[in-house]
């Protein structure tokens, strides 16, 4: 071990690496369920270069490597579960370029959605990014890793749908760029060349990506929200449905939650909006209003909420979904993400409810809109208290049960731990399941990207 450290320090500097007991400890857990597991070494490099040199030494020794942004995937993704090198990627965080017409952003993958956001306010106040409503640490890169969602989700999908290109480390230290930049000194475009989609998804299996170009959107002068509320769960997709049939809307994100009591059993539905004047919000508004669900609020279905001009400035803020869940003392929270069809929101609160019961955890259940109805991000969120095994216990189990929930309602689990991967491995096509473990082999001969994940046998 000792002559792998003076390696590390040789690549980095004696300040950036780190085999302290109690800063290893750090690296050794996240806010969720999985059981803490140390690493052997910590390590922050600063350049592709290091990241490659880092590679080929663990290559080299087969010594498990697990990068890392702002650790907050909270499935275990990003815990060294064998051990090894966790990689800090939180110094390579470099704004790269910002180019304002083709509207693209190339950034390090530590930049984190926080930094993003501010930048582009200070410098670029036209251009906006899909931000996950994560807290503001996240990585942009961690977020394309897992295939992410943001608050543009429902206008243009997933944002690793948003990537224009790709420089990774790969398993055995190569480095390569994917997309135009492979070709050209320009990141605008992944297509139309030969598709090479093997580092989404992967949970850091397949290698480090250590930059990428992200598509920047229109930023509008006015942000706006309604809440229109349901009792009957039977009614969301329909009304989503409708909501997204106009075209008006942003984002669009149904919630119903056990705390506050005055939320429990309700239906909530916020509708985001932007605009460049008051004229065409007006216009936006009225079109979901009156024309949409207006027949809802005539039948006593359905009614918006009447939100004061103090809550409805705070809500119209880019909303902050990671906000949502109910925390116990202790401060544990996970959740089971599943990208599930729209018209299953109502089965997906229903059956949610009763393992939040079940488990002694008040429900909170929620679901982005991707891609104007084409799918969802549905979570169920279970807090627990870290300091009581017991808590601990009842949230992993609630957590496994709705994964199998997410596959049995005909969903896919959304950056699942091992226990996700697992259930999903032993349902997915044979044919599939043998192709993935080609590119395994292929990319990492000696097993050393995360091992834990994604191991298919």
């Amino acid at each position: 071990m000792e002559s792998i450290y003076k390696s590390l320090v040789e690549i980095v500097g004696e300040e950036h690496v780190s085999t302290r007991p109690e800063e290893l400890y750090v690296y050794s857990y996240d806010l969720g369920t999985t059981e803490p597991q140390r690493p052997d070494y910590a390590v922050a490099p600063k350049t592709t270069g290091e990241v490659q040199q880092i590679v080929k030494l663990a290559n080299r020794e087969k010594i498990p490597v697990v990068p890392l942004g702002g650790g907050l995937s909270l499935a275990g993704l990003a815990v060294p579960l064998r051990g090894g090198i966790a990689l800090d990627l939180k110094r390579m965080d470099r704004i790269i370029e910002v180019n304002e017409r083709a509207r693209y952003v190339v950034v390090e993958c530590g930049v984190s959605q926080g930094q993003l956001v501010s930048y582009l306010e200070r410098h670029h106040p036209n251009l906006y990014h899909s931000e996950p409503g994560a807290p503001p640490q996240a990585t942009i890169a961690g977020n394309i890793a897992i295939h992410g969602q943001g608050d543009l989700a429902q206008v243009y999908g997933f944002n690793s749908d948003m990537v224009n290109g790709l420089e990774v480390v790969l398993p055995t230290g190569e480095v390569c760029k994917i997309g135009s930049c492979s070709i050209s000194p320009h990141w605008f475009t992944l297509h139309p060349l030969p598709d090479l989609g093997l580092f989404l998804g992967w949970s850091g299996t397949t290698g480090i990506i250590t930059r990428l170009s992200l598509r920047l959107y229109p930023s509008k002068k006015i942000r706006d929200v309604e809440q229109f509320a349901v009792e009957d769960e039977e009614l969301v997709p329909e009304v989503v449905h409708r909501i997204t049939h106009t075209e008006m809307a942003e984002d669009i994100v149904a919630f119903s939650q056990a705390i506050p009591p005055f939320a429990n059993e309700l239906h909530t539905i916020n509708i985001f909006m932007t605009a460049d004047s008051e004229k065409e919000l007006e216009f936006k508004k009225g079109l979901i209003w009156d024309d949409t669900l207006g027949d809802y609020i005539e039948k006593g279905d359905g009614g918006f909420v009447n939100l004061s001009p103090e809550m409805k400035f705070e809500l119209a803020r880019r909303p902050q979904i990671s906000k949502t869940s109910d925390w116990k003392k202790g401060g544990g929270f996970e959740y089971v993400g599943a990208i599930m069809p729209v018209e299953t929101y109502p089965e997906c609160y229903r059956r949610g409810v009763e393992i939040s019961t079940r488990h002694d955890i008040p429900y909170t259940v929620l679901g982005r809109i991707i891609g104007r109805s084409h799918a969802m991000m549905f979570s169920w969120t279970y807090a627990f208290n870290r300091a009581d095994p017991e808590s601990i216990r009842h949230a992993r189990k609630a957590l496994h049960e709705s994964d199998d929930l997410a596959l049995e309602l005909g969903g896919t689990i959304w950056k699942p731990g091992v226990y996700g991967q697992k259930i999903v491995m032993e349902k997915i096509d044979p044919n599939t399941l043998q192709l993935m473990k080609k590119v395994k082999q292929l990319l990492d001969p000696n097993g050393i990207m995360n091992p834990g994940n994604w191991e298919v046998s």
